[in-house]
């Protein structure tokens, strides 16, 4: 019969036009990405130290382990984070070398909440259309976040996806580990009734609420303090890691919180008992400018301002009360202004302001 020959025929005359497609037809750029990852091994040489026994471009990243001979029982701790709808913003702005700063931040200002030094970071980076030049620039800040934290970037992976992602979009999220010895793990047992609350200043938003700021601010052209403000939201994530660890090599910090997704309410109960709470003094540090715009524009009360953004406190530490006021010089001379911002009190885990 007629017609089963010509479904055959047209299945065949299929293939062989598939036969004649290359990659690069279908969407996906070979060449484009070993010119990537080209430029992504010098910017990853910048963050290497003798514990990395490979380079770049490997299946596999290998660090050693002969830097933990001297501890007496080395915990490993691991953070998985994102940029989210930041990253719009530093598209709309052709901005991209400072996002990889906040996809490092968000990571090792997590497992620094229990005490871990970061040890190594490797970042995803996703696109429908990659161009070299761009996801270079993504991972400049990757770069610059690991330097600055003393991790390696050991390796990572960019996936061109046509098709699924338009083509001017890339998506970027990445995996870190860190160390820390047992006995030194910060669990937040020890905060008792009485502590007192340190908050270190944020940058701005950091990571955190851009689909609520996308929102209300839809002009990102916008005078703010003379630049736009779109500028001034991509200001990127603080790095508290080197402060901090400096700080509990001195003094004994009993509870850190790093303030992301879901502001004081959801953060800082994370690193105390439930029968205890946060008692936050309203008005014991300013509040930056960015946010009064952004509670301005979008008419948010102030519970769902705390309860999205860090409100201009980025992490927070628990200390005995008479380290309070050592600890905030020691932020301070090193660059991170930092104020007594609460007390712990008994109650049933919850955050209360005063």
């Amino acid at each position: 019969m007629h017609p089963p020959v010509f479904i055959f025929f047209t299945i065949f005359e299929t293939r062989a036009i598939l036969n004649h497609m290359d990659y690069k037809q279908a969407g996906v750029n070979i060449e484009e990405g070993h010119r990537a990852v080209g430029k992504y091994r010098e910017l990853a040489a910048g963050t290497m130290n003798s514990a990395v026994l490979n380079d770049i471009g490997g299946f596999a990243g290998l660090f050693s382990l002969a830097a933990f001979k001297g501890m007496e029982e080395p915990i490993l701790v691991s953070g998985t984070d994102g940029v989210g709808t930041k990253l719009d913003i530093a598209f709309r702005f052709k901005k991209y070398n400072t996002v990889g700063i906040d996809c490092v931040a968000m990571c090792v200002n997590d497992i620094l909440c229990h005490g871990a030094r970061p040890l190594f970071f490797l970042d995803y980076l996703a696109c429908g259309k990659l161009d070299a030049d761009i996801a270079a620039e993504l991972v400049k800040g990757v770069a610059i976040g690991c330097k600055e934290t003393g991790c390696a970037l050991l390796g990572g992976e960019t996936a061109e996806m046509p098709g699924f992602y338009g083509e001017d979009i890339y998506d970027i999220a990445g995996f870190t580990v860190g160390v820390v010895e047992r006995k030194n793990i910060v669990d937040g047992r020890s905060i008792q009734e009485g502590d007192s609350l340190l908050g270190i200043a944020s940058s701005g938003p950091h990571s955190n609420g851009f689909s609520l700021i996308r929102k209300v601010l839809p002009n990102l052209d916008e005078d703010f303090g003379g630049i736009p403000i779109g500028y001034a939201l991509l200001e990127p994530t603080r790095l508290y890691v080197r402060p901090v660890l400096s700080l509990m090599e001195r003094t004994r910090v009993k509870g850190m919180a790093h303030i992301t997704g879901g502001g004081f309410y959801e953060n800082i109960p994370r690193m105390f008992s439930r029968d205890l709470d946060a008692v936050i003094n309203r008005g014991s540090w300013q509040i930056p400018p960015i946010f009064t715009r952004i509670a301005a524009a979008g008419n948010c009360d102030e519970k769902l301002m705390f309860n999205t953004f860090n409100m201009g406190i980025g992490f927070v530490l628990a200390v005995a009360p008479e380290d309070a006021r050592s600890s905030i010089e020691f932020l301070s001379e090193m660059g991170f202004p930092a104020w007594e911002i609460g007390q712990i009190a008994a109650g049933a885990g919850i955050v209360r302001f005063l």
